[in-house]
């Protein structure tokens, strides 16, 4: 469940920030399929990902991974 929020969240940042998958990938250092793969919920992203996501999203990773107001 915890997984799934934090999907949701990241995407909600991205789009917000109005970053295609393929740019938050570049701005995080990371694959777009692992992006792509984090959003749909095929895969959860290790703390390190975290990390590198949300400093792209420039965020910091309390703020991310704070899934307390997310509904799915």
């Amino acid at each position: 469940m915890i997984s799934k929020k934090i999907s949701k969240k990241i995407k909600l940042e991205r789009n917000k920030r109005d970053l295609s998958q393929l740019e938050l990938a570049n701005l995080a250092g990371v694959d777009k399929n692992t992006i792509w793969k984090i959003e749909t919920g095929q895969v959860s992203p290790t703390l390190d990902t975290l990390e590198k996501i949300a400093k792209a999203l420039d965020m910091d990773f309390a703020t991310l991974t704070d899934v307390s107001k997310v509904d799915l």
